[in-house]
């Protein structure tokens, strides 16, 4: 089975680096390419055998499965130089929220899927979202999952629910990362604890708390009733978090489907011109 990348930014590499570690593909069965080669080209040399492609086509000709991970306004230009080698059999794999699938399966002659991962795949944990086209059949859609279970949790979700289901798996890391940030920075101006111990601390908080509300059988609402005793220390911080964030994470979610719509709104554009 051979593997295609467009796109080996961010995410792009994320994905190539933890399909790597975990053992689901062999750097001989990857193939990739990147509109910057010097990106592609420092993956190659880091694990031997991945090949650098010269061109976006090359990758896509020669791939089973084509992961593509490029920005959203770039789908289309991407789309138009890889059509002409794409066959019904190959299976292509969006990881952009924004980019629909009918946008997708109008353009492209070759199955299509998309999977929403998160840079908590990065350490082989955390969930990558599945929303599979019309074409895919049954065995397609578990192979793709039984790949994705060597780095992650393929939890299958609609299309309509894409944005929010972002918002938690994907988006998620970076806002927790961003509350702890503020805990962490208040603890060292109130008490001067040092960073480096306050972020130990906190950062196993964090992993320990991950690990209650999965494999520990607490959800967010008993993992707080067991921590926190009537009139206690927990109790007061917990009063204080609710009154100061009353609306916080509504407006939080808004905001991000505001930018997703206004997105979507751009790729409608971009899509809607003739090939």
């Amino acid at each position: 089975m051979k593997a295609g990348f467009i796109g080996t930014g961010s995410m792009g590499s994320i994905l190539i680096e933890a399909l790597i570690h975990s053992g689901a593909l062999n750097p001989e069965q990857i193939c990739a390419a990147n509109r910057t080669p010097g990106k592609v080209k420092r993956l190659a040399e880091t694990y031997a055998g991945l090949v650098a492609a010269s061109d976006n086509p090359e990758v896509a000709g020669g791939s089973d499965v084509l992961f593509l991970c490029v920005k959203p306004f770039d789908y289309k230009r991407v789309i138009d130089e890889i059509r002409p080698v794409l066959k019904p059999s190959q299976i292509l794999v969006s990881i952009t929220s924004s980019v629909l699938l009918r946008h997708l399966e109008s353009q492209l002659p070759c199955k299509v899927t998309k999977v929403i991962p998160s840079i908590t795949n990065y350490v082989l944990t955390g969930s990558s979202l599945c929303i599979h086209g019309e074409r895919m059949h049954p065995e397609d859609k578990e192979w793709i999952e039984n790949l994705l279970t060597h780095i992650s949790t393929p939890v299958r979700v609609s299309e309509a629910h894409t944005r929010i289901s972002s918002d938690l798996s994907s988006c998620g890391p970076a806002f927790l990362a961003f509350f702890l940030q503020k805990y962490v920075d208040a603890a060292v101006q109130e008490t001067g604890i040092s960073r480096e111990e306050a972020n130990i601390l906190a950062a196993e908080m964090t992993l320990g708390t991950g690990k209650l509300l999965t494999t520990g059988g607490f959800d967010p609402v008993t993992l707080q009733k067991r921590v926190c005793v009537p009139g206690g220390i927990t109790a007061e911080g917990l009063r204080l978090m609710d009154h100061d964030l009353d609306g916080m994470f509504n407006r939080l979610i808004q905001i991000t489907h505001a930018k997703y719509e206004e997105d979507l709104e751009k790729v409608e554009s971009v899509f809607a011109t003739k090939r």
